[in-house]
């Protein structure tokens, strides 16, 4: 079987710091790769694999900003036209390359990790009965739209070391944003009089300016930036646990399967996927306010450390994720 794996080219195939969508494309790309799939990685041409590369942007447009539409036209053509090579392209590039599918006679899947807006639900709407559309938690599919399988995200657990003893501080992860609550963080730390480390992409500037950076001091409140692999490994297996207020319906959350990994609860607001990435009690706490995010950091010395990393290797791990897309893999080419 011949896949083409189209990443986005925002940030590097896996990326330095932040990137979600590439850090899975890459998860999965080289998973497929140690199974002996021949697969192909259309990504920035500084992107790391042991697939084959292809690449038209040298450089990702998060780093050296470009004209981005000109480079996405470019990107996604370049697979397009090589679509006979391939059994099946696994599209992780949104709605964009399903204008394409119908041109061509090889199947697309699409993993859809997330709807940056419901404008773009037609486009997903008019490849209905011609696409294959995998969601990336039951949370966060469209009444809409037919989806072939959930399939989770997968990290790759060979990053991640588990602690069985962390230190003493509380970890907000994830993009700096009002949507991600770090501000509620810094709140829920205060009012426990525990340490909050910060690591995140400032995603709002303004946001950032206004209302986390004035408790920024280097002690009760600290910011580590966006930070890379290695430490983020670190700081994620010493927190007390994972603070994770977040604001809207989430689709997945690494940082929470990451957190997991590492053995490190988390206590997460109860929006979108949260109930079906944490168990109550087991792996952390989902709660709907400050208040009771408070009250639970009491209940995290009851949570078994290990039991937080057997449930992330059990269901969050580059085989899992790896083996159901070979599955839908199967399903897709033996009907087309």
């Amino acid at each position: 079987m011949k896949i083409a794996v189209l990443s986005p080219i925002v940030w590097r195939t896996p990326p330095r710091q932040y990137g979600p969508w590439e850090q899975v494309t890459s998860v999965l790309t080289e998973g497929l790769v140690k199974k002996g799939i021949d697969v192909t990685l259309f990504a920035t041409g500084d992107s790391v694999t042991r697939a084959k590369l292809s690449s038209v942007c040298d450089h990702p447009l998060g780093e050296q900003p470009a004209d981005f539409k000109v480079w996405e036209c470019l990107h996604i053509s370049a697979l397009m036209e090589r679509a006979d090579e391939f059994d099946l392209i696994h599209n992780h590039y949104d709605f964009l390359p399903l204008t394409y599918s119908r041109l061509i006679s090889t199947p697309m899947l699409t993993t859809i990790h997330g709807f940056s807006s419901p404008d773009i639900i037609p486009v997903y709407k008019k490849y209905n009965n011609s696409g294959h559309y995998v969601s990336i938690s039951n949370s966060d599919r469209s009444g809409e739209l037919r989806y072939i399988a959930t399939v989770y995200n997968g990290i790759d657990e060979s990053l991640f070391s588990f602690r069985e003893v962390p230190e003493e501080y509380l970890l907000s992860f994830g993009r700096i944003h009002p949507e991600k609550g770090t501000h509620l963080a810094i709140t829920i730390a205060q009012q426990l009089n525990m340490q909050l480390v910060i690591c995140g992409l400032i995603q709002d500037a303004r946001y950032f300016k206004e209302q986390v950076e004035p408790f920024i001091d280097g002690d009760t409140v600290i910011y580590k930036g966006n930070v890379g692999p290695a430490e983020r490994n670190q700081l994620l297996g010493g927190a007390k646990a994972l603070l994770h207020p977040v604001m809207f319906e989430e689709p997945f959350g690494l940082s929470i399967a990451e957190a997991m990994m590492c053995g490190t609860p988390v206590i997460a607001f109860n929006r979108g996927a949260m109930k079906e990435l944490i168990l109550e009690g087991k792996t952390g706490f989902l709660v709907n306010t400050v208040e009771e995010a408070v009250a639970a950091v009491a209940g995290i010395e009851n949570i078994q450390r290990y039991s937080c990393h057997r449930h992330a290797m059990a269901n969050f791990s580059q085989e899992q994720m790896v083996t159901r897309y070979i599955e839908v893999y199967k399903r897709i080419v033996s009907t087309a």
